[in-house]
């Protein structure tokens, strides 16, 4: 069966794109600041983890009509990768290695192999 574009193959990309950067942020954001307490970092990171809910959630609903739980899955992990990489060089200053993009293209290669007929 040929794959049509529609809101519901669509949409859910995009929450998802959106619900990873608040999910990169609930996880990885807090390294910026090491000095605060661990506590005020967990409290925060549940707090913005909670958005990431209202849109992931929503995200895998309206996908499931479109694509199976295995491409919905390997969606959310290469955007992922994608959204890590730019949160890692702009947020934290840290830079990409050839070894990050060539481990990065072996995983989304893997990805592929998720969407073949």
């Amino acid at each position: 069966m040929p794959f049509t574009f529609s809101a519901a193959a669509v949409w859910p990309v995009i929450m998802l794109f959106a619900s990873n950067i608040f999910m990169t942020f609930a996880w990885y954001g807090h390294l910026k600041h090491k000095g605060g307490a661990l506590f005020i970092a967990i409290a925060a990171s549940w707090g913005i983890a909670f958005f990431e809910y209202c849109l992931a959630v929503p995200a895998n609903r309206i996908g499931s009509s479109v694509y199976s739980t295995a491409q919905l899955k390997t969606i959310q992990e290469v955007i992922t990768l994608i959204i890590f990489s730019g949160f890692s060089v702009f947020y934290l200053g840290q830079s990409l290695t050839w070894n990050h993009a060539i481990g990065f293209a072996l995983i989304a290669i893997g990805a592929s192999f998720i969407f073949r007929a």
